[in-house]
């Protein structure tokens, strides 16, 4: 069993694995020196590693001594393509390169909760999977869709996962039954007009004309063809046309996305967007492709899996500091992937400097209060046991 006696070397090897891995960022799909990294730690555990072939996953297994249900935890690995700004000891030594989503701590906290169960000796009933996952930042797409085909969840009866959250002082934590995360699609337009001399418009379409008026009237659509108590919002974040400053543009790339927190209204924008580009484009004579990209899915937290974490993050920080009915937020998580297939939860864990300027996810400023990865092993910790009784007196094994 865990001896809180060796919680101070915990926290030196939480700390001086969280700072190796933010030393050497690599890209979604590019985590071969991570996976190397952590498949080296896990087996210096004796914990048992399965590898994959076509991407750099990993998951170590934990086997208890007695049969019983199959609990996951899941991480990320990926860092992000960003310039490190911080001036630490730990920085970025991969140029353009840099853990600005705290993935490197989601791995440290991975691998304590693996080092704390180690010492177990399998004196438990059931089994453990700790899922380290790829390319969590490559969306549409996203690396949950990769660790499901390798069929590491057929077996599982609940999973949960955490991100470090600047939102949130360190030692608290956020989450809600529900909707925690939104969807996050990707549209492109290709507005198709023609080119014609500046000085000779009326012999042209102009694209840029048009593209204009595609934003103002998405605009609208959120505005007017949205019920107003959904949560939606439509946002273009890149605009490239024409070809030079005295000739008609003919043709306008608009590179966006769209967030949403309810599935039917999800599947109601490309229609919109659709119906929208057709009227304005044909008004001046132009016309339109669209390409519209359904990538990570709502996080939806279920019921019992919230309730366990709850509970076992009061009794890592009490009370006061669980935050258990956040409000949601647009930014997107491809750990919805796995709600959609199981039961099971994601929270938010506070890493925010007391006293100093906290900067968002994927600053180039970005950093934790290093208090959080103690936390945050500890709750998973608890979770784990909490979640491994729980599911076993529901007579699911």
């Amino acid at each position: 069993m865990w001896d809180e006696r060796n919680t101070a070397d915990l926290v030196t090897q939480l700390v001086s694995w969280r700072r190796m891995f933010h030393r050497n960022p690599e890209l979604s799909t590019k985590e071969r020196e991570t996976s190397i990294t952590i498949l080296d730690a896990l087996r210096k555990m004796e914990i048992e590693v399965v590898t994959f072939t076509n991407h750099f996953g990993l998951c170590g297994i934990i086997q208890g001594k007695y049969p019983g249900p199959v609990v996951a935890l899941r991480t990320d690995m990926d860092a992000l393509p960003i310039t490190e700004a911080n001036d630490v000891s730990y920085h970025s030594q991969t140029s353009g390169v840099m853990h600005a989503c705290g993935h490197d701590g989601h791995m440290a906290i991975m691998l304590g909760v693996a080092k704390m169960f180690s010492l177990y000796h399998g004196e438990f009933a059931g089994t453990i999977k700790l899922i380290f996952q790829p390319a969590e930042e490559a969306a549409p797409v996203g690396g949950a869709g990769l660790i499901i085909e390798e069929g590491i969840l057929e077996d599982v009866d609940v999973i949960f996962g955490l991100h470090l959250w600047p939102d949130l002082p360190c030692g608290h934590i956020g989450i809600r039954q529900g909707p925690l995360m939104a969807a996050s699609d990707r549209i492109t337009i290709k507005i198709l007009g023609q080119a014609a001399h500046a000085g000779q418009p009326q012999h042209g379409v102009d694209g840029i004309t048009i593209a204009a008026d595609v934003i103002q009237g998405l605009g609208q659509l959120m505005n007017r063809q949205i019920d107003p108590l959904e949560t939606a919002t439509l946002s273009i974040g890149n605009i490239q046309g024409g070809e030079r400053y005295n000739v008609i543009a003919s043709e306008v790339l608009l590179d966006g996305t769209v967030r949403t927190l309810g599935e039917i209204v999800r599947r109601q924008m490309p229609l919109k967007i659709e119906r929208a580009l057709a009227g304005i484009t044909a008004a001046q004579g132009g016309h339109y492709e669209l390409d519209y990209q359904f990538g990570y899915p709502v996080l939806n937290n279920w019921a019992e899996p919230t309730g366990l974490i709850i509970k076992a993050a009061r009794d890592v920080v009490g009370s006061e500091a669980v935050h258990g009915n956040v409000k949601p937020v647009l930014a997107a998580e491809d750990f919805g992937r796995y709600l959609e297939k199981i039961p099971g939860a994601f929270f938010w864990l506070g890493c925010a400097k007391e006293g100093q300027e906290n900067y968002h996810l994927h600053s180039s400023h970005f950093d934790i209060d290093e208090d959080a990865l103690l936390i945050g092993a500890k709750i998973m910790h608890q979770l784990v046991l909490k979640a491994l009784v729980h599911y076993d007196k529901e007579g699911k094994r």
